[in-house]
C-alpha cells in the first residue's frame, strides 16, 4: 500500500506517520536545509491524520501540547514545508495535507471525503497534461494546478447505505 492509497484504506498510521518524517529529515539533509524542531512538529502534526488541517488549528494543538507558539511561527513553518514540497495547501478548504512523494516533481490531484474528510493524493498525468494542454490553446500560463474533487469514500457509503 502506497501513502497515497493508505487515506482511504485501513493500515498502521504510525508507520505512515513516522516514515512522512524520516523522509522529510532526508530529504532536508540532502538538501541542506533545517528541518527545525518547529518545523518538525509541525509537519508531525499536519501528518497526524490523513484529514486536512488549517494553520489556527495547528496552533491550537501545539498549545495542546504545552508550546507556546504564535500565528507567525506556524506560518513560517508551513511555508517553509510548502516551499520544499513536504506539504500540499488544499485551496477550496484553506488546510494542509502531507504530500506523499516529497522531492519528487510532481502535480497532484485530492480526492476527499465530505464525510470524514480524509484526503487521498494521486497523481494523475492525464489530468495534468489535460489542464496543460487547455491552457496552452487558450495562451494561459499556469502558475500553479491545485485539483480538488469531493465526494464520499467507500467507507463513508457502505455506512451511509447501511444506515438508510
Amino acid at each position: 500500500m502506497t501513502a497515497s492509497t493508505a487515506a482511504f484504506a485501513e493500515h498502521d498510521h504510525q508507520r505512515c506517520l513516522q516514515q512522512a518524517l524520516r523522509k522529510a529529515a532526508l530529504l532536508c539533509q540532502e538538501r541542506g536545509l533545517r528541518l527545525t524542531e518547529q518545523r518538525r512538529r509541525v509537519l508531525r502534526l499536519v501528518w497526524s491524520s490523513h484529514q486536512p488541517v488549517g494553520a489556527y488549528e495547528l496552533l491550537d494543538r501545539l498549545r495542546d501540547e504545552g508550546i507556546r507558539a504564535a500565528p507567525p511561527t506556524v506560518y513560517r513553518a508551513l511555508e517553509f514545508l510548502l516551499e520544499h514540497g513536504l506539504i500540499h495547501r488544499l485551496e477550496g478548504l484553506n488546510a494542509y495535507v502531507g504530500c506523499t512523494r516529497p522531492g519528487e516533481a510532481h502535480r497532484a490531484q485530492f480526492l476527499i471525503c465530505d464525510r470524514c474528510h480524509r484526503v487521498a493524493e494521486v497523481s494523475a498525468d492525464s489530468v495534468s497534461s489535460a489542464i496543460s494542454a487547455s491552457s496552452a490553446r487558450l495562451d494561459f500560463q499556469a502558475a500553479r494546478q491545485t485539483v480538488e474533487v469531493h465526494g464520499y469514500c467507500a467507507h463513508c457509503r457502505n455506512e451511509c447505505h447501511d444506515h438508510a
